[in-house]
């Protein structure tokens, strides 16, 4: 399709992304890459020459956004069965998960670290020449973290024996010289590992590991180039610390005071949190076949932190925090595409109704995006990022996890996913 063909949808169920009007009948016409006109009537719009979408009643909503993506996780068990894949086969992997996403309704992704110092660059660069498909993408450095932090696993049976997962730092010189590295590279965003995890042995997910010097100093290095750094920080005090620091994009957050939840409240407008809930439960219920049953996961202090995330959560969506949905995809008892499930878990356990949980991934995906004027609402002069589904995701969430129920990708006015039936009228008037 050429930069000034035109796509119509007729008789859809229009769910504008806006979280404010309920669906409604209609039609929306798509020119080259952006939507321009939205009729609310299923015949208020003429098709011309564009081609026809009849969509008989199906709903038509903005593609979603990730705000937490790992493409490059190898659905592997282990931080290290991640971090081992040969180089090769991982870009290979990870150019297949791209494209498998979007073709999932994830028209866009926030990268929030790789396993290779250059991976997501690569991955977002080939995306945007068109050499493989893929969502509209951020790329992120590795993570990086300090001796004994989350990522500082030593993998003892390669040949490097100081090799680890993430990118290990001492002090503020030398995570300065890293992120001036990753920046170099071409990042949009640096991952700092601020708190623990309940993964790594001596280190939970209530414990905090990075000095206010450190993150200063990246701090200074990221601003001074435009770019944002997105934070690890489960425990209070990291959450503090970002904020503190001026860090707008927080993952996880699960532990927090009245202090933490004012701070948040007071940056409401400008910060985004993405808890990435998701794993939590499956570590929790789902992960036995990989060696962590219940028991094991309730006495690595899963149970306790997914308690305190739950109350964590209900009270920054109260106090009007944006919460988005997606993280740490990509494990093994945690796989690829599940991603919206998150939405599933907001509205069962955190208090967002169907519409809210939409809009999470719609509306305030586009604004994560930093493309909030013109990303994530079906609205005249947006970007063409659309899903077509078969079914009401407001009173079935599930469906936006099931292949057979998204009928339709469009990302920038292309199909990445064809509808099943289509018609042109120019074909008609040929005939």
């Amino acid at each position: 399709m050429g930069a000034n063909s035109e796509v119509l949808f007729t008789n859809v169920r229009i769910l504008d992304g806006s979280g404010e009007h309920l669906p409604y009948p209609g039609s929306v016409r798509v020119r080259g890459q952006r939507i321009v006109q939205v009729g609310r009537s299923v015949g208020g719009v003429s098709a011309g020459d564009a081609l026809v979408v009849d969509a008989a009643g199906a709903t038509l909503m903005p593609g979603m956004t990730e705000a937490h993506t790992h493409f490059s996780w190898n659905d592997a068990a282990s931080l290290a069965g991640i971090q081992t894949m040969p180089l090769e086969e991982h870009v290979l992997w990870t150019a297949k998960v791209a494209k498998q996403y979007l073709e999932a309704g994830f028209t866009s992704c926030l990268g929030a670290a790789c396993a290779k110092p250059r991976l997501d660059v690569v991955i977002r660069n080939a995306i945007n020449s068109g050499q493989i498909p893929g969502p509209r993408y951020l790329a992120a450095s590795q993570e990086i973290t300090v001796p004994g932090g989350l990522g500082d696993e030593m993998l003892p049976h390669l040949p490097f024996p100081d090799f680890s997962f993430g990118v290990v730092v001492n002090g503020a010189e030398d995570l300065r010289r890293v992120t001036r590295t990753f920046l170099k590279y071409g990042v949009d965003t640096i991952k700092l590992n601020l708190s623990g995890d309940n993964f790594v042995p001596g280190a939970d997910a209530k414990t905090t590991w990075m000095t206010d010097a450190e993150v200063a100093a990246c701090a200074e290095e990221v601003r001074m180039r435009g770019k944002r750094i997105i934070v690890h920080a489960r425990s209070c005090a990291s959450v503090k610390q970002a904020l503190r620091h001026g860090i707008r994009l927080i993952y996880h957050a699960s532990f927090t005071d009245t202090e933490a939840l004012d701070m948040l409240e007071d940056a409401r407008d400008e910060v985004f949190v993405a808890p990435g809930i998701g794993i939590l439960y499956a570590m929790l219920h789902e992960a036995e076949p990989w060696g962590v049953s219940h028991e094991k996961a309730v006495s690595m202090g899963y149970e306790e932190e997914w308690a305190a995330a739950c109350e964590s959560l209900k009270a920054m969506h109260r106090r009007g925090v944006r919460v988005l949905p997606g993280g740490d995809y990509g494990f093994a008892f945690n796989p690829h595409l599940q991603n919206a499930r998150d939405l599933e878990l907001f509205v069962k356990y955190l208090g967002f109704t169907p519409m809210e949980a939409i809009r999470s991934c719609t509306r305030f995906g586009g604004q994560v995006m930093m493309q909030g004027r013109e990303l994530g609402l079906i609205k005249e002069g947006y970007l063409a990022d659309l899903l077509l589904l078969d079914g009401d995701p407001l009173a079935n969430l599930s469906i936006l996890r099931d292949p057979k129920r998204i009928l339709s990708v469009m990302k920038d006015g292309q199909f990445a996913k064809a509808p099943p039936v289509t018609r042109a009228r120019a074909w008609e008037h040929a005939a």
